[in-house]
């Protein structure tokens, strides 16, 4: 085997992202007309939401991040904060916020990657784009991703799905001895794993 396939090999067996913590880079943001340089390491003690998207001026990400931003109470009300990420610079955000009917409704933060740092980080960089694929990642108060999707740019995501697992990682963190079931939303019915669960289900 040559040397090249032996490494993309090890690189794909490589630790899952799930259960790594973010990475602590200095990030540029857009957010509510002025731009600023952040941290993750600045919300510690905030759940993390990652809306990793290609680009601006596209088509299903205005209808995505849109509809996100309608939630977007709904995030900050069980103590998280979200971010869009795209490979974009902020002037590049501000422009697509001052243009776009649907972009100029969100309220939460829109985070410029533009050397990809962060995307390779978290492995949705298309090196051959630019761009990244649309992903989702959910990082605990600590930092810890607890859960991540990733696809195809022409599959649009469902911002309820979002916010129902993120509820859902908040849960079990609260309630360690609990699992969430298929479906669960917040009132639904746990699960208490445990040796007289086994062949019950």
């Amino acid at each position: 085997m040559n040397e090249d396939f032996l490494g993309e090999i090890e690189e794909f067996y490589e630790k899952p992202i799930v259960g790594k913590k973010l990475p602590n880079f200095e990030l540029e943001v857009f957010h509510k007309e002025s731009t600023k340089k952040i941290k993750f390491s600045d919300y510690v003690g905030k759940w993390i939401v990652l809306v990793f998207y290609p680009a601006d001026f596209t088509f299903i990400c205005p209808t995505e991040l849109a509809a996100i931003g309608e939630l977007y109470p709904e995030f900050q009300k069980v103590g998280a904060e979200v971010f869009g990420v795209s490979t974009d610079t902020v002037f590049s955000h501000k422009a697509w916020h001052d243009t776009s009917e649907m972009i100029k409704k969100i309220n939460f933060p829109m985070l410029a990657d533009p050397t990809g740092k962060l995307c390779k980080a978290l492995r949705t960089y298309l090196s051959q784009e630019g761009l990244s694929l649309r992903a989702t990642v959910i990082a605990d108060p600590e930092g810890i991703i607890k859960a991540m999707d990733i696809h195809d740019n022409s599959i649009g995501r469902s911002s309820d799905e979002i916010l129902r697992k993120l509820q859902a990682a908040i849960f079990v963190r609260q309630h360690k001895t609990q699992v969430c079931p298929v479906n669960w939303h917040p009132g639904s019915k746990t699960l208490k794993p445990g040796l007289k669960l086994v062949g019950k289900l």
